[in-house]
């Protein structure tokens, strides 16, 4: 018999939010960049991985990281954070899909890798401390993703051990350090199989069923002639 999972362990950015890579280029569209040219000064150039690496883990603030990153870029640097992910939204299928692990009795925790908290918050308006078990954000503990340690605390703050839980991550190399520790992972490439997946793995739905349509009205019946 299949042992469903009793936690869920959610990335941020690109899980509860739309995906991160069409607002970068959104960014370096009305910044005037060459269409890839954050990816490559910020995500694989060493100065700006260490950068980035750094500002996860509370080394750096954001001012900072915006300020060392425009330098990189050759843009502005005020706000810089905010402007590249400016166009990020709700995701909405997975964000209603937690609540309904939640409201089923799942443990359901968030585990990101933040971009610093201040002059930009990313976390805004989702309610984490009021809708989630247990929120773990990497620049608070001076960890990130993929550091088992990071996986491990947030395991701690739900109660439970990995091999209870799923990990969702946007992100697919941080996904085989958690399957090592004994969670079962989900790979977010697009909100529904994630959805799907999830209710595979914890056995519960998680999606409201269609309404059924309303009944369409009957026929008025036609006009008996003979009496007209």
């Amino acid at each position: 018999m299949t042992q469903h999972r009793k936690g869920l362990v959610l990335d941020f950015g690109g899980v509860l939010t739309t995906p991160l890579l069409p607002a970068a280029l959104a960014f370096e569209k009305r910044a005037g960049l060459a269409e890839g040219a954050l990816l490559t000064g910020i995500y694989l150039n060493p100065e700006g991985v260490r950068l980035t690496e750094d500002l996860e883990r509370g080394a750096l603030t954001q001012t900072q990281w915006n300020e060392a990153a425009g330098r990189l870029l050759g843009v502005e640097p005020d706000n810089l954070m905010g402007r590249v992910f400016a166009d990020l939204r709700p995701q909405p299928a997975v964000i209603a899909a937690a609540a309904a692990a939640r409201r089923a009795g799942v443990r359901v925790g968030i585990l990101s890798n933040t971009v610093g908290l201040t002059p930009w918050n990313l976390y805004d308006g989702y309610g984490l401390d009021t809708l989630y078990d247990a929120v773990v954000l990497s620049e608070v503990h001076g960890l990130r993703k993929p550091e088992p340690e990071i996986f491990r605390l947030v395991l701690r703050e739900l109660g439970l051990s990995a091999g209870e839980c799923v990990f969702v991550d946007d992100t697919e190399h941080y996904l085989p350090p958690a399957a090592e520790l004994g969670f079962a992972t989900v790979h977010a490439t697009d909100p529904a199989r994630t959805v799907a997946a999830l209710e595979a793995l914890l056995g519960i739905p998680l999606t409201e069923p269609a309404p059924e349509p309303a009944p369409e009205p009957a026929p008025e019946p036609a006009p008996d002639r003979a009496i007209l």
